[in-house]
């Protein structure tokens, strides 16, 4: 399995995880319609976090430092559901994976 993107063939692991991260949004699209997701201004709002976390970080957050990060970030949302309305296939994980960026550490994304 791969991505097709820009004419060239971006390898996946056998998650479907990019083995390299692309940080170029023309990349989510793609990503996002191989998941069966609709991109929304909330998964964009979702997919610049998770960027910026691993670019800060080395690694996305688990779900739990996500859904607190989030809330201190924008209070007005209960992140928690609304992250398994986004991403109902473990939102951490598919967050990372419609993002664009390599595979979570650990079970959560830790």
């Amino acid at each position: 399995m791969s991505y097709s993107y820009n004419g060239q063939e971006l390898e996946v692991d056998d998650e479907k995880f990019l083995l390299e991260p692309v940080f170029d949004d023309d990349i989510v699209p793609v990503i996002a319609a191989a998941e069966n997701i609709s991109l929304t201004d909330g998964h964009w709002q979702v997919v610049r976090y998770m960027r910026d976390k691993f670019r800060e970080d080395g690694h996305t957050p688990n779900f739990r430092n996500m859904v607190k990060e989030l809330e201190e970030l924008h209070p007005d949302q209960d992140w928690k559901k609304h992250l398994y309305t986004l991403f109902p296939n473990q939102p951490a994980r598919q967050a990372a994976r419609v993002a664009g960026l390599t595979k979570p550490f650990g079970k959560g994304g830790y």
